[in-house]
């Protein structure tokens, strides 16, 4: 039989990407075979799937054929147009991964007509940073890699910002951790741009244990280039690629909107020097979907700035969707700030699944980052988590990434006096989540007492520790003590909501809650 329950989430004039309906985490209920007009492709066990090589301008028919059931889903869709497709070799690319391509792929890009698509074969095209436009496509084909250069002395530094001569008006040009700063240019990089998509089943490598990108980087001259850096954009679309090994993060959006991530994959040795997956800082409407992150650092962390830049540009993070999405290793599955000076709203996470990160949702901001680092409707959802750490974290006193980490003011227990530095956080709900294998602590949320958390709710929650469960840091913080299988622990959160949360295998008390107004529990065991 067919029913209509997979949708089209990306559809381009070479590749499309499909999800599937449903309320598993990541993987679907059951493998499924793909046939495209009526031929038989692939075999995938995942909620989201993608095509492609597809012919532009053209219909096809989907049909997902599920074991077991019999049961079929049927999808018609039609590729989008374009101007035209160019090989990359044929502005003079080797793709040997011994020639330099530089000069050839941004020839080919600058002489990209509107709607082109630029498509690299198979072969390894070694690459100084490269500058995008607005409406074209970059389709890299299976086998096919862009190769960052190690030559640091090669690579641009751009300002933090310029100032017009005429006008004296300032254009923000690149930005790290929540501040303007100078910063190496980015392997590839847009700023100003529109319209562009990023598709293929190719990869792009920052070859940063190659070069000295993650050894002795504090003594630069300038902030390290991310893999792809896009700045002020509109409309930016990554369909399928492989981005990895990233000098410092692997993709920052920043200040941009409407940018859509589906069905691609960030990878880093979990050692690896902050090299966060993507961290969409001050951006709207992002769609993160159907990824899969193993990285050194926070697999997905939104930002929106520290004090300076949110009171000068005062953009908060917007309506993000991040959903189907498979994190491994790293500090954070899924993080909020530290840098949120202008707030974050209008975010959901669901339908995602953790693995052996060391904290699963994990909310961190301190004192300095201001009145505006509020967190506003913000949902997480049909989690499922096998041995993350801990996994819910709210650290409201983290010490990392600042000059003054170390003062009384960042770390100081009693309450300070409330100002235009303090931050806020808002209502939080975590609601049907799985958790197996845990180590340090179920829950950790820990306020400020001059600005406590309004509201935690933990509904439809289960938490198990594993047997050879070790101590742990369950936050970033001054003063931090080690816990291990720790269960539920809020500290300066004005009302805590627990209904049908189970624990097994806690150390001491099941709930420590200390500085609260208010604590309502129902269906809460312990064994």
């Amino acid at each position: 039989r067919f029913c209509n329950m997979t949708h089209t989430i990306y559809n381009g004039s070479s590749s499309a990407c499909f999800l599937l309906d449903g309320d598993t985490p990541y993987y679907a209920k059951s493998a499924y075979t793909v046939f495209v007009n009526g031929e038989e492709c692939f075999r995938r066990d995942t909620n989201v799937f993608s095509l492609f090589g597809l012919t532009p301008d053209t219909e096809y028919t989907v049909a997902i054929r599920f074991d077991g059931s019999g049961a079929e889903e049927l999808v018609k869709f039609k590729t989008g147009g374009e101007t035209c497709c160019v090989n990359v070799r044929d502005f003079g690319a080797v793709g040997d991964g011994v020639h330099e391509d530089t000069a050839a792929i941004q020839a080919a890009i600058g002489f990209l007509p509107e709607g082109g698509r630029l498509w690299f074969p198979a072969g390894t095209y070694l690459s100084l940073p490269l500058c995008l436009k607005s409406h074209i496509t970059l389709d890299l084909d299976e086998g096919a890699t862009i190769l960052g250069s190690t030559d640091r002395a090669r690579y641009p530094i751009i300002p933090s910002f310029t100032v017009d001569p005429v006008t004296g008006k300032e254009t923000l040009q690149a930005g790290f951790e929540g501040q303007e700063l100078d910063s190496y240019q980015s392997l590839i990089q847009a700023s100003y741009a529109e319209d562009i998509a990023i598709v293929g089943k190719g990869t792009i490598d920052g070859n940063g244990q190659n070069g000295d990108w993650w050894r002795d980087f504090q003594s630069f001259p300038a902030r390290r280039p991310r893999v792809i850096f896009l700045n002020h954009t509109d409309g930016v679309t990554l369909h399928g690629v492989t981005v990895k090994n990233g000098p410092s993060w692997h993709i920052h959006p920043f200040y941009s909107q409407n940018f859509l991530m589906v069905d691609c994959f960030v990878t880093a040795p979990k050692d690896s020097p902050n090299t966060d997956g993507i961290d969409p800082e001050s951006c709207d409407q992002v769609g993160i979907i159907g990824c899969k992150f193993s990285v050194g650092d926070d697999c997905i962390a939104v930002k929106a700035g520290k004090l300076d830049m949110a009171l000068k540009h005062k953009l908060p993070a917007c309506r993000h969707n991040i959903s189907n999405c498979l994190m491994e290793f790293g500090h954070g599955a899924v993080t909020l700030g530290s840098e949120l000076s202008a707030g974050i709203k209008d975010l959901s996470v669901s339908r995602c699944y953790f693995h052996a990160t060391d904290r699963g949702l994990r909310i961190k901001t301190r004192r300095g980052r201001g009145k505006d680092s509020v967190i506003d409707n913000v949902r997480f959802d049909n989690i499922r988590m096998d041995k993350v750490l801990t996994p819910i974290v709210i650290n409201m006193w983290y010490n990392c990434c600042d000059p003054d980490r170390f003062e009384e003011y960042v770390w100081r227990r009693d309450a300070l006096p409330v100002d235009h530095r303090t931050p806020h956080l808002g209502s939080f709900a975590f609601r049907n989540m799985e958790c197996t294998g845990a180590e340090v602590a179920a829950c950790y949320i820990d306020g400020l007492p001059e600005s406590p958390i309004d509201e935690v709710t933990l509904e439809n929650i289960s938490v198990s520790f594993a047997e050879d469960a070790k101590p742990g840091m369950p936050s970033m913080k001054n003063q931090n003590q080690e816990q291990c299988r720790l269960g539920l622990y809020l500290d300066n959160v004005k009302k805590i909501y627990v209904k049908n949360v189970k624990l097994h295998g806690v150390e001491g008390k099941a709930l420590v809650a200390h500085h609260y107004e208010d604590v309502v529990t129902e269906d809460f065991e312990e064994n």
